[in-house]
């Protein structure tokens, strides 16, 4: 298997689309993705990623598994290819990340949005892993608003949130380095 592309993450979740309808034909059900996927589908970025993170809103993640597990084998995917591993990092989200929400695939079924920009910076600093760094470079590349980025990290900073210094050196490295 290969890594997700745009192509295939679309076709996943057209598949998706189609089983949920013969399934389970009175839902519908939305999906907030963040991690590379948000990047690729929202964001332009030009690679692959290994899995889709998304947080399922309106129904227990219970009701996708058995679907993901089988197009796993359709799709020759990971067991996780659709997982909401992000969620750990949710917290540092601010309350109207929702605002900034880009619709990415919206079908009979399945309507999905990925994070902004802005809020795609935030998790990608709390995340901090070298893997991250050229999401983060070309998330601050892509003209986004600073000040709510920064506003939100220095919130969480006063709030004690653990790993807000981190987060915050992370960007600034980022910032400094992209001068």
């Amino acid at each position: 298997m290969g890594p997700l592309t745009k192509d295939l993450m679309l076709s996943t979740l057209s598949t998706l689309n189609q089983k949920l309808e013969h399934s389970h034909p009175d839902l519908k059900i939305s999906l907030v993705l963040g991690g590379g996927g948000a990047m690729i589908l929202a964001h332009g970025f030009p690679r692959g990623t290994t899995d889709i993170d998304a947080i399922p809103r309106g129904v227990d993640p219970e009701v996708l598994a058995p679907l993901v597990r089988a197009m796993s084998v359709e799709f020759n995917l990971p067991a996780d290819w659709l997982n909401p591993h992000f969620s750990t990092f949710s917290h540092v989200l601010p309350s109207d990340y929702g605002d900034r929400l880009v619709e990415v695939f919206n079908a009979s079924h399945l309507r999905v949005e990925a994070l902004g920009k802005e809020d795609m910076l935030i998790m990608k600093c709390f995340a901090g892993r070298p893997k991250d760094i050229p999401h983060a470079r070309a998330l601050l590349r892509a003209g986004l608003k600073i000040e709510i980025v920064e506003g939100r990290m220095n919130q969480l900073l006063t709030r004690k949130i653990p790993g807000s210094q981190k987060a915050i050196d992370f960007l600034q490295e980022l910032m400094d380095e992209l001068e």
